[in-house]
């Protein structure tokens, strides 16, 4: 069994990667705030490759690091 690290755990240890969170637990403001890391990269694209193998249940996909100033973001 995976172990459940808090967001600030999470960021600490992998700074600068894309991570996937397995059984995320969000505060009322939807902002994950603990869960266990089940696959982390800095390629963005194997994280989401491990996520369509492991097909968790529940999971969050987040990036603790900084975007460049020219990256942009689509929801």
């Amino acid at each position: 069994m995976a172990e459940i690290l808090n967001i600030d755990e999470i960021k600490s240890r992998y700074d600068g990667e894309w991570v996937l969170i397995g059984d995320p637990v969000a505060d009322e403001s939807l902002t994950v705030v603990r869960g266990s890391v089940l696959w982390h990269s800095k390629d963005r694209d194997e994280v989401y490759r491990k996520a369509r193998e492991l097909k968790p249940v529940h999971s969050a996909i987040l990036f603790f690091g900084h975007l460049p100033k020219d990256a942009a973001i689509v929801l």
